[in-house]
Order: structure tokens, then sequence, then C-alpha cells
């Protein structure tokens, strides 16, 4: 009979040691198996002392039970009287369920942990070797396998051994696995071991003495003949061998499986044979090898099998391996690999993945492999395997700055015993923080969190992971500037050569130029230079992610000399978390932004305003362009001060462009392509029109004061009227006038004229801003008609002598600048000719389409490639507005919604009215849209206009990174181009040519 008030003293206690379940844990005490200790004080406290008391009771009552009653009483008297074995067996059953159901299976493994001798405490491979040496065959060699690792985690949990020593044991143990495994085999084919030599090397964390406790251990075979043995028979015999090898650690028995191995990492991957010679092995290496195999060559050690042949591998690939930063190729492959691949991650899981995700373990090796590969060739203290050794090295030579390598070292340890207590509980793969509360709480107080474990695990994860994403690109670049800034006698640094081989692999053309930027930069003890050391080595990996590193720093040093003396610059660089990374971006994406920029340096400040880079609304623009001709004295000035808001404005709509395409840490580029398009095309049209109206008002102010002697409206057409324009494009326009009451028509038309001679003139003054061209060829007449035309010669002229394709030309017909109410009322003389009633006749269909064709024959230039051609070329812009257009002549009489100027409302337009079905209607509107952000990609990248592909590999990079193509891809950017226009032309020739 329970005491009144026991039951609830044991239940406290129990809470108080850390059980979650008290109760089930009370119950677990009573059971027979424990009597003889359940009342000692000193086992409680030591099972609340574990991660996680409920299981590792539940582990020890299924251990106690399974021992017979003799074994028993020695289990349970060396429990109470020996600590060390207490620490060791309860520590091993509170962290991990797998290692309990082990010790249940093979009770008698517990007596592994007693002996608590130095060469116990710091095992090595030869101690490895001696406990499997009895195991001989598959489900032994399980047994013995988790009895070594049962000791390696005993003394993990126990902290005996610190993380980066329980890698270098369980690689270690891997590596006597392999050789016992190698044994078992070769015993079970004598006659294929005395037929070849093999040799197993250790790749990956194995080859690198940092293996986790449950991972693929990777190799890769290399086999020979013996003397007077046939190459070819040699090699089929160790290929039985390793595979045989591999099907020991591999498969799974009554024991379960040890680990898989894998040998994708050798020549050709899964494709290539399994087993190679040495020669084999060089000959790929020496001709097709890719950088990131010499990457993971960078671990290569011979672990089994033939020593010398082991041995004689690793002499050979060494220096292939520390000359890989000279191939061709290394610079494009680095850049792929410095990109972090993590859209393989589910979604749900990236904020979870422990090893590839942000701030993860797979940023701190990849970075220090790239600089091991990169200043290897010529320090050989950099030679190692191990990523905490290397890391050590690297800070040892300069290579790393000691601070960053310091806190690099602190994140790494921490994020592999999380790593490592994460795979301990039940012995599986997995790179995953748990989400469950209770195996939080169990990883946190295995770490040695114990306060609030789950708050206090989730805090410092976090903060090391930031730590990692933080230095991760900065570890690149920081000694760059200590090589050229020289604050610090007697630190070591890179030496000029070291900083030019730095820059060369991480993309930069010209590293010298580059070192010399810096220099400037950053050398000196002013405050400025003291925060370009800081923004800098951030700065230099934004511009190294572009296409052209050497022009996003050679223009950062040229605005930071024209800004370097103002309060705010570095300011708000240093301060405003986007300002920096938005600057390195448009600095770095081509000409046209920097050289805005460089005209007007202080419009770095729209870059940190989250609304600084969203365009400006027509009437705000206009406002202010008309405010700024008033103010000025004359014609002249009062232009120059409109075409300095343009420039500005041109930034403002350049950098946003750039930056939504490419995207930054924070915010991903835009997904909708057609939504930027659309954004740019009005933005740059509003912007002119407004450009064009100052012009107007000081043309007009200028020579008749306040009011011009005949009314006057400009009349955008193409693309201006269509809200369309592209950075490059000339602003299509017809002029029109109605001369005031009581003026003289000739006089009106006089001054018609002469403001229309003068707004051109005064929009093509020789200027550093860019130029406006105002292009009004597409009026009556062409070249050979008057320049301005009052509304009744409009209308005789298109009543007696408009053609069809006048009629499609006025389709993208909107007033822009001037008299608002004359546009309106020219926009009305227009509409019957653009939306003739009942459509268009079949002669005037078989018109424009014959019109077509010949302009697709005459007006593509020569050379051109047809299929790259965004305007005229096969389903470019021309072959997509003709169709939409011949649908607008044809239909919207009877449509209201195609009446629109601008083409892809008129497309959707189309759509809704069931004149085009949904999947050709999409599929003019991607290759509409294509076609329109390659020709802003080609500006933005040039800095003049051009209707095709640059054929510069560097141009042709830059504008492959504006459409989202990685570095490497331009092939791939192309024929995506050609597979959607090819799609898009289908459909113009059946829905424009009928065919």
């Amino acid at each position: 009979m329970t005491v009144p008030g026991r039951r609830s003293s044991t239940f406290i206690r129990l809470l108080r040691s850390g059980f979650t379940d008290p109760s089930g844990a009370a119950r677990l005490l009573d059971a027979d198996a424990l009597s003889a200790v359940r009342a000692d004080p000193v086992l409680l406290d030591a099972l609340g002392a574990t991660a996680d008391p409920d299981l590792a009771l539940l582990g020890l009552v299924r251990l106690a039970e399974a021992q017979r009653p003799e074994e028993l009483r020695v289990l349970l008297d060396t429990l109470v009287s020996a600590k060390p074995l207490r620490d060791r067996l309860l520590g091993v059953l509170g962290a991990s369920e797998a290692l309990g159901d082990h010790l249940a299976r093979h009770p008698q493994d517990w007596q592994a942990l007693v002996t608590y001798e130095a060469a116990d405490l710091h095992p090595g491979l030869a101690e490895f070797e001696r406990g499997l040496a009895d195991a001989h065959d598959p489900v032994h060699l399980r047994v013995s396998y988790r009895r070594c690792l049962l000791s390696i985690a005993a003394r993990d949990v126990c902290g005996t051994t610190d993380v980066q020593q329980v890698a270098a044991e369980l690689a270690d143990l891997a590596t006597a696995t392999l050789r016992a495994a190698l044994r078992i085999a070769s015993a079970a084919a004598p006659e294929d071991a005395a037929r070849c030599r093999l040799a197993v090397i250790a790749m990956g964390k194995c080859g690198g003495n940092e293996l986790n406790y449950v991972s693929d251990v990777d190799v890769i075979f290399v086999g020979d003949s013996p003397d007077g043995e046939d190459e070819g028979r040699a090699v089929q015999a160790a290929t039985r061998l390793a595979s045989h090898l591999m099907r020991i650690c591999s498969e799974t028995t009554v024991e379960g499986t040890i680990w898989p191995v894998d040998a994708n990492l050798r020549p050709e991957g899964r494709n290539g044979p399994l087993v190679r010679t040495l020669a084999s092995h060089l000959a790929y290496y020496q001709r097709w090898a890719k950088t990131w195999e010499f990457q993971a060559l960078l671990k290569a050690r011979a672990v089994a099998g033939d020593e010398t042949l082991g041995a004689e591998y690793i002499d050979a690939i060494s220096p292939l391996v520390w000359q890989a930063a000279e191939r061709e190729n290394f610079v494009p492959d680095v850049q792929k690999m410095r990109r972090r691949v993590v859209d393989n991650i589910p979604a749900a899981q990236v904020d979870r993945e422990l090893k590839l995700g942000p701030g993860g373990l797979r940023d701190v090796e990849f970075a220090v492999q790239l600089l091991q590969l990169v200043h290897g060739r010529t320090d050989a203290t950099l030679h190692s395997g191990t990523t905490l050794d290397a890391l050590h090295a690297l800070a040892a030579g300069g290579y790393v700055g000691r601070a960053d390598a310091a806190q690099l070292h602190d994140a790494y340890r921490f994020l592999r015993a999380m790593e490592h207590r994460i795979q301990l509980y039940r012995l599986r793969r997995t790179h995953l923080v748990p989400d469950d509360e209770n195996d939080l709480r169990r990883l946190g107080r295995s770490m040695g969190l114990r306060t609030e474990p789950v708050a206090e695990l989730n805090k410092a994860w976090r903060r090391h992971a930031s730590v990692v994403r933080r230095l991760h690109e900065k570890i690149f670049y920081r000694p760059l500037l200590d090589a050229v800034a020289q604050l610090a006698p007697g630190e070591a640094r890179l030496s000029p050569r070291a900083a030019g081989q730095r820059l060369e692999a991480l993309g930069y053309a010209d590293p010298a130029a580059a070192l010399r930027h810096l220099e400037a930069l950053a050398s000196g003890v002013s405050r400025k230079a003291a925060i370009q050391r800081t923004l800098l080595p951030v700065m230099l990996g934004w511009f190294a992610d572009s296409a052209d590193p050497d022009a996003g720093l050679l223009n950062f040093r040229k605005v930071s000399d024209a800004l370097g003396k103002t309060p705010w610059y570095l300011r708000l660089l240093r301060d405003e978390g986007a300002a920096a990374e938005n600057l390195a971006r448009v600095l770095s994406a081509g000409r046209l932004a920097p050289d805005l920029l460089m005209r007007a340096p202080e419009a770095v400040a729209l870059l940190g305003d989250p609304e600084g880079l969203q365009p400006r609304t027509h009437e705000a623009l206009e406002q202010e362009v008309l405010a700024a001709v008033n103010r000025a004295e004359n014609a002249e000035a009062a232009v120059a001060a409109a075409r300095g808001v343009r420039r500005r404005e041109l930034f403002r709509t350049t950098a946003g462009d750039i930056i939504g395409s490419y995207g930054t840490e924070d915010n991903p580029a835009e997904e909708d392509h057609g939504a930027l398009v659309d954004r740019v095309g009005s933005a740059v049209s509003d912007l002119t029109a407004a450009t064009i109206a100052g012009a107007l008002r000081a043309a007009v102010r200028d020579q008749w004061g306040d009011t011009l002697p005949t009314r006057f409206a400009v009349i955008g057409v193409g693309r201006f009227g269509g809200h369309e324009l592209a950075y490059g494009s000339d602003a299509d326009v017809l002029f029109v006038h109605e001369p005031r009451e009581g003026v003289d028509e000739q006089d009106a038309a006089k001054a018609a004229q002469a403001v229309v001679s003068e707004m051109r003139r005064l929009l093509q003054l020789p200027s550093a801003d860019p130029p406006l061209l105002i292009d009004a060829d597409l009026r009556p007449e062409g070249r050979s008609g008057p320049l301005v035309r009052t509304l009744p010669s409009y209308a005789a002229y298109y009543r007696r002598w408009s053609l069809t394709w006048e009629s499609q030309a006025l389709l993208r017909a909107a007033t822009v600048a001037g008299d608002q109410e004359l546009g309106s009322r020219f926009i009305d003389l227009i509409d019957p000719l653009r939306y003739p009633v009942e459509g268009l006749g079949d002669d005037a269909v078989r018109e424009i389409r014959r019109l077509k064709a010949r302009m697709e024959s005459e007006r593509l230039p020569r050379g051109a490639d047809p299929t790259l051609h965004t305007k005229l070329g096969r389903g470019g812009l021309s072959d997509v507005e003709w169709t939409v257009q011949l649908m607008q002549m044809r239909h919207a009489w009877a449509e209201p919604g195609l009446r629109t100027t601008r083409t892809r409302e008129a497309l959707a337009a189309a759509h809704a009215a069931g004149l085009i079905p949904t999947e050709e209607a999409q599929i003019l509107d991607e290759a509409w849209v294509l076609a329109t952000r390659v020709r802003n990609a080609v500006m933005l990248v040039r800095g003049r206009a051009g209707d095709t592909f640059p054929s510069e590999a560097r141009e042709l990079a830059a504008v492959g990174r504006y459409l989202g193509y990685a570095e490497g891809t331009a092939g791939d950017m192309l024929e995506d181009y050609r597979r959607i226009t090819r799609r898009a032309r289908a459909v113009v020739d059946e829905l424009f040519y009928g065919s």
C-alpha cells in the first residue's frame, strides 16, 4: 500500500530532476529489475543529468531486464559505485534511442564502457581495429561496430572528447570498418584477392577525418595487377571485391546496416567503372575532370587495401589538386559553386536545414575549400583535408582574418555538435533540426543547455548560423583589404600575389587594377577609410556575383570619389541595410545605370529609401519638370533642368528594374516579368512625356511668354503612345495645332512650326545627359509633309489619302503633352480610322499581310540572325504586335476592351472576347515580354540600344544575369529564346497569316 503523500513527493522530485513524464518514470522505477537501486539518490540525480531522463530510465530498465540475475547484480553495483560508468551509460541511454535498442539486444556490451584507461579515453585506429578483429561476417561486423560506436558516443555525451575528436574517432572507426569489410570480402573470394591489388581511398568527411555519426562513406577504388597478372582480369577481380565490400557495409541484416558506401565521386560518377587503374584515374583527371572534382579530392586519403598503391594514388593526384586554380574554367566553376543551391530543399525545411541551409555547415566547408584551392598551390601548410585544421592554417597564413576565423571555428563546432546529437538519437542520416518540442528539449539538454533548453538552443543556433552567413562571403575579401591597408604591423597578411590570385579566382579579370581600387578606397586611418573597410568585404562579394565584377568595383570607386566628402553617403551605405547591396547590384549590372549615376551621384540616396525605386506618377513628374522650367532664366537652362530630372528618374527606373530582376539577399527576383516590363514601359513613357512638356513650356515661354498664338498638342504614337518605351527608344510623335481666336492661320502655323523646331533643338543640345530624340516620321506624307498640322488638315488628309498602314499606326496614338482638349479632339478624329465600323475589309487585311511580309524580307539587317532579332525576328515584337493590331482593327468596333494603345492589354482583351484561345494568348504574351526584356537588358548592359543579343561574352553573360540565368548558361538562354519565339511564330502564322 502506498503511504499517502509519498506518490506526491516522488512525483515532485522526478519533475524537478527533469522527467517530463513523472508518473511513467515512477512506474519504471518500481520495476523489479531496479528494486536494488530504486531508492538510491545518486541514480536519480544521474538520470536527471542526462539529455532525456525519461529515455535514459526506459533504456536502463530494458538493459536491466535483459540481464541474467548474477549479471544484473554486477551491472547495478557498478552503476551505483562507479561514477565514470554511470555517467557514460546513462548519458548514452539518455541521448540515443538507437544505442539503447542495441544494448537491449546485446546486454553484455555495457561492459565496453567500464574501462577507463588512457587508450580508452582517446582511442585511435589501432584500438578500433582490435575491436573489430573478431568480426568474420557482416552480422558480427555490425555488432562489433555498434559496440565501438557505443564507446565513442559515451565519451561524446560526457564531454570527455570534443566535437573535432569525436569526428576523428568516427572516421577512424569507419577506416577500421572498411578494412574489416575488405578482409571479409577477400576471405570469401581468395582467388580474386590474390589476382589483384586494391586500394580504398576515403573521400568526403571520412577522408577529412571529420565524419558524422551517420553518413555515407564516400570512397574511390584504385585497382592494379600484381606482377605477372593480366591487368584486365585484375581490375575485374578488384571490382568484385569492391562491390562485395560495399554490400557488406551497406546491406540490411538482422542487425541493421552500418552505413552506405558511396563510390559516386569516382571519375564519370555512376556511369564510370567502379574500379580503375591509377593510370586511368590520372588520364581522366588530366583531361576531363571539373573543378568540383578537384575540390572533392582535397579530402582524399588512402584508408584500406594495398598501402603502396594507395600512397601512389595520393602522390599522383595531389599536384593536380593544387593546380586546379590554374585551369581554364576555374573562375566560372567557382562562381557557380559559390552560389548556394537550396532550390532542391523543400520550402518547409529550408529554415531547419543544418547542413545546406543559409548559414549552414556547407557554407563554412565551401569557403575553406575554395581558399585552399586558391592559395594552396603556393602554400603547402594549407594541404589539409580537415575543415578546422585548414581554417586554422588559413588564419595563421593571413588568408583569413584571425577574428573571422575564430568566429567561424566556434560556429562550425557548435553546428557540428548539433548535427552529431541529432543523428545520435536514432542513428539516422539527417541534417534537419527537429520541430517537435520534446526532441528540441532533448537536443538542447544534450548540448549542455539546461535552464530553458529549447529557447537557449534556438537562440544559440540562430546566432551561430547568422555568424556563418555573414562571414561566408566576407572572409574572401577582408584579407584583401588588410593586404592593401596595412594598418596592423606584424600581422600576417596576403601578399600582393596571393591577393591577386584570390581576386582572379573570384571572377575579377584585372586583379592588379582591382587591388589599386581597394588601396585607394581603404587605405589610411580616416573615418572614411574605416567605414570603407567595413563595407568592402560584402560589396566585393556582391560585385563578384555579377557578370562584370571589375566594372562594379571601378564604378564604386568613382561614386565614392564623387561623394566621399558628403557626410551622408557612407553613413547611408553602412546603416541602411538595403542601400549597399542595391548599389552593388546597380554598379555591376552594365553601363547605363552607372553612367546615369555618375552624372548625378546624389541619386544614390534613392537606393536607401524603401519607396525610392518605385516610379513616380506622370502628374508628379510633369509638375516637377514644369516647376524647374519656370525657375530657369532661359530656354536652354530650362531644358537642362528638365533633362536633369529625366536623368535622375531614369536612374530610379533602371535601378528598380535591375534590383527587381536580380533580386537581393532579402528579396528574391520578381517572378512576374510582365509586371516588370509594364512598370518600366510606363515609367519611361511618363518621363518622356513630362520632359517633352517641359521643353514645350520652355520653347513657348522664351518667345511668346505664357500664351502661344495657337493651341498646341503632342500626340505620342508607336511605343510612346502605347506606354511601352524601352530605355533606348525614340519618341514617335505627331504635332497638332489650332489657331486661337483672332490669330491669322499662317501666323499660327509659323508659331507652331517654330515651337516644334525649338523643342527639337533644345532636346538635342550637347549634354552629358541621355539624348531624347523626337521622331515625327509617322506624320501624314512622312518626311515630305509638314511637321505640324491643324485638325482640319489631318481630317482632310486621312479622308482622302490615308493608307491602311497609317490607320494601323494610329492604333497607339495618345495625347502626351500640350493642350489636352485639343488632343482629345484629335483622338476623336482618328477613332473611326483605327477602329473601322464592321472591321477591315478583305483587301485591307491582305494589304497589311503583304506589308508585313515585305518588312520581314527587307528590313531585317544584313547578317542578323532572324531567330534572335527581338524586333523583326521570328516570333519577336513585330510579329506579336501586328497580330494584336490586326485583331484590334477587325474587332475593336464591337469590342470596347480592344480600344487601347497597350499591346498586352489588347491581347488580354482579345482573349477575354474569345478571339484567341488561352494557350495562344499566353504564348504571344510570353514572347513579347521576353523580347522586350532582352531589348531593355541590352541597353542596360551596353549603354546603347540594340535589337539582338550581344556577341561579346561578358556582355552576353550580363544580359543572361538580368534575365535570371546563372553564370555559364548563356547557351540555355539563347535556346530558350529561340524556343519561346518559335512557338509564338507558329501562333502568328495561324492568327495573322491564316496559315
